[in-house]
């Protein structure tokens, strides 16, 4: 598949975190992903099913995931079922809310009913 012209991003906001985040996805573990809503409220969101390319933490491309199902939720309503989906740490929702607090905060933008971009996503194809 020629994944030049699609969309490239990478997991978290620094190199050894998109490089860790992108390790569960090529281990089957991340699923899902989310990112706070006001980020993208200047720009249309990838619709269901659109391909996007995944990158490590050198900006290699890494592998094309496709966007399964996408919503907006509020931070505190993020369940222990959506939580695990990220595969991060021991998969609990106290973990998931803990860390994505502290990203967030670091941002400055940590609000416990912040609005969310939660997105499920399929790995098509290891680059």
């Amino acid at each position: 598949m020629n994944y030049t012209t699609l969309p490239q991003w990478s997991f978290g906001d620094t190199p050894q975190m998109a490089d860790a985040l992108l390790k569960l996805v090529l281990d089957g573990k991340k699923t899902a992903t989310c990112t706070a809503l006001d980020w993208h409220l200047a720009e249309p969101l990838p619709p269901v099913g659109s391909l996007q390319v995944i990158t490590d933490g050198q900006n290699m491309p890494a592998c094309i995931i496709q966007n399964t199902a996408q919503f907006i939720i509020r931070f505190n309503e993020v369940d222990e079922a959506l939580a695990q989906k990220e595969g991060e740490g021991d998969l609990s929702l106290a973990y998931w809310r803990a860390e994505h607090q502290r990203f967030f905060e670091r941002f400055g933008i940590f609000d416990d009913t912040m609005w969310l971009i939660f997105e499920e996503f399929t790995v098509i194809e290891i680059l």
